[in-house]
């Protein structure tokens, strides 16, 4: 009996998976029929020449100069309260290197005690183990 009961339903899957109609087998529209494609047009301006090889490019742009401005805005005025505080900071005195040197190994460094190397080992997040604390 448990096998007849087995064989039917067998058979009723298996008949389920025919085709006609269905969810699968439904009309849908075709993603590339929405737009047309343009046709392929020849330029207008056939005076264009490649550039003789060994001249120079007639836009010559650097591109690390480029690259820096669009990340970094290049060149801005800055304002009366920052120019005060980069001031009192003491710019001037600055040397012009020191950020290529601050990683360099005969760099001298403060030990600054082990509560700022515990705040600075500590895991990101927000959780109970990202805490550091202090003595008071």
């Amino acid at each position: 009996m448990r096998k007849l009961i087995l064989a039917a339903g067998l058979i009723s899957m298996l008949s389920a998976c025919g085709g006609g109609g269905g969810l699968f087998n439904r009309s849908r529209p075709d993603e590339f029929a929405v737009s047309r494609q343009a046709p392929l047009v020849i330029p207008p301006d056939f005076a264009l020449v490649p550039p003789a090889p060994g001249t120079p490019a007639a836009a010559s742009v650097d591109s690390s100069k480029a690259a820096m401005d669009a990340m970094f805005g290049g060149p801005a005025a800055r304002s009366p309260g920052e120019s005060a505080t980069l001031n009192a900071a003491g710019r001037a005195n600055a040397a012009a290197g020191i950020r290529s040197s601050a990683g360099d190994p005969a760099t001298e460094v403060v030990e600054k005690g082990a509560t700022t190397r515990d705040i600075i080992a500590a895991p990101e997040g927000d959780g109970q183990d990202a805490r550091a604390a202090t003595p008071q």
